[in-house]
């Protein structure tokens, strides 16, 4: 028997296979320090080689891979080591014109041992890299799915979703005012100063700017069909029911001014001038 091993073991991949039956009955029939001394002493081999040349002998030996063995064994003795880790049906596949690690068996002959052993870790390790995803999604899915067997996802309700859209609505166009109110304030009467001080008029292309920024708040509104004021009434002021009011109690609150010096835009009271003092309707002369 330890003839047969030498013999078989100085021939081709498929020989090998022949050796590594030998070892194995070798194993199985002599103790385990007579075994490793025939290993070492009588076959000049080191032990893990011999367990090596054992495993691809039962592992292309196996009922799946039997059949196929000859057409694996001709890639060569140390790339049977490296298929080794591969899955039996995936072997069978190999040997049958498929792939492994997406090489066929031309390409797989073609590579050496060692581009041949990076190319299996490296599709190991996707292998192992997609797995983790898949194990990921697939753990929030059986979480969602608990979820909505056992405690129902509750929803946000109406008011929060419309509270939580309302703040941030807010809070942007508080953003914006405050631009206006710091920066662009600040650009402007940065600009009339120049003007005063350098005898220019710039009056024309700051009202261009500010009436850009008009242009653009008009189509918001007119996008979105926003009323022009507050109670949703675009009736102009003075043409309401409480128009005559609303002018007395302006003039009530400056006596000194007259119906016909209130300023209206689009409707609405948007300056009184400041009370003055008046002339005397006494004609000059008159004591």
């Amino acid at each position: 028997m330890v003839t047969e091993a030498k013999f078989y073991m100085a021939q081709s991949a498929e020989a090998m296979l022949e050796a590594g039956k030998r070892l194995v009955v070798l194993k199985e029939n002599e103790p385990h320090g007579e075994f490793v001394d025939v290993v070492k002493n009588q076959l000049g081999m080191a032990t893990r080689t011999a367990q090596q040349i054992m495993q691809a002998t039962l592992k292309y030996s196996s009922p799946k891979l039997e059949s196929k063995a000859q057409a694996l064994a001709h890639l060569g003795k140390t790339k049977l080591f490296e298929l080794m880790a591969e899955d039996d049906d995936d072997l069978v596949q190999l040997a049958e014109g498929g792939t492994v690690a997406g090489m066929d068996l031309d390409e797989i002959d073609r590579m050496t041992s060692r581009e041949l052993r990076k190319a299996l870790r490296e599709s190991r390790a996707n292998f192992e890299a997609r797995a983790k995803v898949l194990e990921g999604k697939d753990k929030k899915i059986t979480e969602l799915a608990e979820q909505l067997e056992g405690k129902l996802v509750k929803l946000p309700e109406k008011d929060e979703i419309e509270a939580k859209l309302r703040s941030e609505l807010t809070t942007i166009a508080t953003e914006a005012k405050g631009h206006i109110n710091g920066n662009l304030r600040a650009a402007l009467r940065e600009l009339d100063k120049h003007d005063a001080a350098q005898g220019t008029n710039n009056a024309v292309f700051a009202a261009g700017v500010v009436a850009q920024l008009e242009r653009l708040l008009t189509e918001l509104r007119g996008e979105y069909d926003l009323p022009r004021t507050l109670d949703g009434d675009d009736t102009p002021d003075w043409m309401r029911d409480d128009a005559d009011a609303v002018i007395a109690e302006a003039i009530g609150e400056h006596p000194d001014v007259d119906e016909e010096q209130i300023d209206w835009v689009d409707g609405a009271i948007v300056d009184i001038p400041p009370s003055a003092d008046r002339t005397s309707n006494d004609e000059p002369g008159d004591d």
